[in-house]
């Protein structure tokens, strides 16, 4: 589920219409709309956030589990290493040359992972839901803007 700037329809249908023109309208209508569609709009805010925080966890995991991957291929590529000093060591004939080139395959593919790690991490943070707080706090000014009305 990616998180978007949309609402989905339920998000957005209001329990009831709001005249355009609220200065026609009396003060205890004016409290009664307020009354209704505050919380509305904290619950719109709430699944908003939850969204964003899903997407955040998502990306942290995916992170996480290549970092895991890059650590285990980075210590398989170590034990090639090792086995190729011995192999170039003992017997001092080619075969070493071809676990070298094992070795660094596994070592670039271990860098590779690191970097998808890396990239996958700096997407989940920070773990605040950046779009409900921008939302909300546009809420907030909306609010204070025709309270001054």
């Amino acid at each position: 589920m990616s998180v978007t700037n949309e609402r989905s329809p339920s998000m957005t249908d209001a329990p009831g219409p709001v005249p355009a023109q609220p200065e026609t309208r009396s003060t205890p209508e004016l409290v009664s709309d307020l009354t209704r569609l505050v919380p509305q709009l904290a619950r719109q805010e709430v699944e908003l956030a939850k969204a964003e925080l899903a997407e955040k966890a998502k990306h942290a995991g995916i992170g996480l589990g290549a970092f895991g991957g890059a650590g285990l291929v980075a210590f398989f590529g170590v034990g090639v290493l090792i086995a190729a000093a011995v192999l170039g060591l003992a017997e001092a004939v080619p075969a070493w040359a071809s676990a070298l080139i094992v070795a660094a395959v596994l070592l670039l593919v271990a860098g590779v992972m690191a970097l998808v790690g890396r990239k996958q991490v700096r997407q989940a943070t920070p773990p605040m839901p950046t779009q409900a707080v921008d939302s909300t706090k546009h809420d907030v000014e909306a609010v204070k803007e025709s309270a001054h009305r």
